[in-house]
């Protein structure tokens, strides 16, 4: 019941993002319309320029949205990483596909399209959101064909076709095609935001909201997809058996490690490095696992793979839950035996190579991802590299040393030059010349022999990687010589591989292994090598090793590079790979950044003209006011009536009324005494 509620549940939740996805549409369509509407009212003094490049900035995003639902709404198209396997190409696998399905009573797959994710799945592009029936369409992994047995490529057969079986109903389908409407909407709005700086500033709101909401519906629905993810475990429990379906949980998990990790640790270095990618390289992926030094590893990763609990964002349950409910089903009856432990069943790489190379260029295509060689080429050719990867920092290391202690480098037994009067002897043979800073033996062991061995390895190990300081186990502070003795015994090794005496072994946990001639261990260069670093004075017994060997000393290392580089350094400048470390935008990329950028362009300059075309036709406001009596060019008296022009008005100078006169006020005469100062005056002596 608490299922079905959260079906239900969950079906209505779909039904409230479509509407809406719908409502948002229409709440766009009148934000436009009243921006139009505002800037064609009357009394607008400038256009609303801020609601046009909000409807401009959220264009993309409603659009994307939009394009989210129609894309989950209807049957989506095949996967472009996929390549479609006929039933004459794979008749085998066609068989035991149809007879699953036979057994556990649903209908067959109509296709069967290769991968190259270590998973299968199964989907139905059921028109109607999933609530009819469609087309169905199996994708197989082809690194689960490379690691997988018999047995267990049948669970997982089973398991993915239980999904459709009778016991399940529609809701898986609708349930996951609201997940990738959801994921694809939100998808949609972060790649417009990324795609353009206007549509980022507006893009805040929409994405956390919608965030919000696939929370809510991954917390409905992922109850419900885990109990079918059981329910299809015990379909394939019934028909391959629980043991078989336990075992080929545990396989997946490990297999899915092992081909990230061949991916990261071989198949892109050796690209970078040089230029080089099998044709098939699922072939390779399952020389890898079929290695003897990885099925301890691989054993482990099976048994680490109960401990990792379940994704939060992951329909599958962990898988230490799914193991506990096989286990307690019931064992199959010995008379019903699984079809996959018949010797003649399917064959896990009974598939026709053409596959396996197509799938492998729709995995690196174009022509930047490398040149294609045969896989079993590429293999001899990533154990030299791998082997060989040391050479370049001990010709480094040995040219410092030589510089820092003033020890000249110079050519060795050059060609003598005829003495006056005599002609060279026909036929004679000399030795080769050295060029100055090729890398040799004899420029190892001459500064062995001037006692710099110590500087030498110090130099040797600063210019290691951090991962590659280690000899036997033992790192680089405890054991400084070891590098210098393992890179001299990869010297001595590339020299016997040129000779065509020798060959690299390739090794999946750690360097590859020197094959050396008949008659020589494996461990006897090494301990040759290890001598002679460690043990003033050995160098010579392992010159008259190598001679016995047919190696000479003063020969230089001849490039072991397929893009033209030599073991003392790069290739020259007209010849070396440019490899930039910096992501190139994708042509998808390139496409929907140009997508988001016209469209909210477009809708940004077909609002402003038509704001502004709107906003220049608009008539001015009306105010009440007296009326005033125009002008006119043209004057008749008596006219005014008819076609006449209105005379002009006549004018007259303003009176105004008589201001009241002000009276005028008179002082009185001011009576001033007189006053005689002439008797005050003296009067002068006679």
């Amino acid at each position: 019941m608490i299922a079905a509620a959260r079906a239900l549940l969950a079906l209505a939740l779909l039904a409230v993002f479509y509407a809406l996805v719908a409502a948002m549409v229409l709440l766009w369509a009148a934000f436009l319309a009243a921006a139009l509407w505002t800037a064609g009212a009357p009394g607008v003094q400038t256009p609303p320029m801020s609601v046009i490049t909000a409807c401009a900035a959220f264009a993309p995003i409603v659009f994307g949205m939009v394009w989210a639902v129609i894309r989950t709404a209807r049957p989506a198209a095949a996967r472009e990483d996929a390549v479609t396997v006929t039933r004459r190409g794979a008749p085998e696998l066609w068989d035991t596909v149809e007879e699953l399905a036979l057994d556990i009573g649903t209908r067959p797959p109509g296709h069967i399209r290769l991968t190259a994710e270590a998973n299968a799945s199964v989907t139905e592009d059921a028109p109607l959101l999933g609530l009819a029936p469609g087309r169905r369409v199996l994708y197989l992994g082809l690194p689960l064909l490379a690691g997988l047995s018999r047995a267990e490529l049948r669970a997982v057969l089973a398991h993915e076709l239980g999904h459709f079986s009778r016991r399940h109903s529609r809701f898986g389908v609708v349930a996951h095609r609201g997940a990738a409407g959801l994921v694809a909407a939100r998808q949609a709005i972060q790649d417009a935001a990324a795609a353009n700086d206007l549509v980022r500033l507006y893009a805040g709101g929409p994405l956390l909201l919608l965030n919000l909401y696939t929370y809510v519906f991954r917390w409905l629905t992922r109850p419900v997809r885990r109990r079918q993810e059981l329910e299809a475990d015990r379909e394939a429990a019934r028909v391959a058996g629980p043991g078989a379906v336990a075992d080929a949980l545990r396989s997946t998990t490990a297999l899915d490690a092992a081909w990230q990790e061949f991916l990261a640790e071989f198949l892109a270095p050796m690209r970078r490095a040089t230029g080089r990618i099998p044709d098939d390289p699922f072939r390779a992926f399952a020389h890898m696992v079929e290695a003897p030094e990885l099925r301890e590893p691989l054993a482990a990763l099976r048994a680490r793979a109960v401990e990792r609990p379940a994704d939060p964002d992951d329909a599958h349950p962990a898988l230490a839950t799914r193991l506990e409910r096989l286990a307690r089903l019931p064992a199959p009856e010995p008379g019903t035996a699984p079809l996959s432990l018949d010797p003649f069943s399917l064959d896990p790489l009974a598939l026709r190579p053409r596959y396996a190379v197509a799938l492998g260029r729709v995995m690196l295509p174009g022509p930047d991802a490398g040149t294609r060689v045969p896989w079993r080429d590429w293999l001899t050719e990533l154990a030299e590299h791998r082997a060989t990867r040391i050479l370049p920092p001990l010709a480094e290391a040995v040219r410092e040393v030589e510089e820092t202690e003033g020890m000249g480098r110079k050519k060795v037994n050059p060609e003598p030059e005829p003495e006056p009067g005599k002609e060279p002897v026909p036929g004679s043979v000399t030795a080769p010349a050295t060029e100055p800073d090729a890398l040799t033996v004899q420029r190892v062991l001459r500064l062995l022999d001037s006692g710099r061995r110590m500087p030498l390895a110090r130099a040797l190990n600063s210019r290691l990687p951090h991962g590659e300081r280690m000899f036997h186990g033992e790192r680089t502070e405890h054991d400084p010589l070891g590098p210098l003795a393992e890179a001299l015994a990869v010297l001595i090794g590339a020299q016997l591989v040129a000779k065509g005496t020798a060959y690299w072994a390739m090794n999946w946990t750690g360097p590859s292994i020197l094959v050396p001639p008949d008659g020589i261990a494996p461990e006897t260069i090494r301990t040759w090598a290890d001598t002679a670093v460690r043990l003033p004075g050995q160098t010579r017994q392992l010159g008259l090793h190598l001679a016995a060997l047919g190696v000479d000393e003063r020969a230089p290392l001849p490039s072991t590079d397929p893009a033209g580089g030599t073991a003392d350094g790069p290739a020259p400048a007209g010849k070396a790979r440019q490899i930039s470390i910096t992501p190139g935008i994708t042509g998808p990329a390139r496409r929907r950044i140009k997508a988001v950028g016209g469209l909210a362009l477009t809708v940004l300059l077909l609002m402003t003209g038509l704001s502004l075309a709107l906003w220049a036709n608009s008539d001015d406001p009306s105010y009440p006011r007296v009326p005033v009596t125009r002008w006119t060019d043209r004057y008749q008296p008596g006219g005014g009536t008819g076609t006449e022009p209105a005379p002009f008005p006549t004018y007259q100078q303003p009176t105004f009324p008589a201001r009241p006169t002000i009276p005028t006020f008179q002082l009185p005469p001011r009576s001033v005494p007189t006053i005689r100062i002439e008797p005050v005056i003296p009067r002068p002596a006679p």
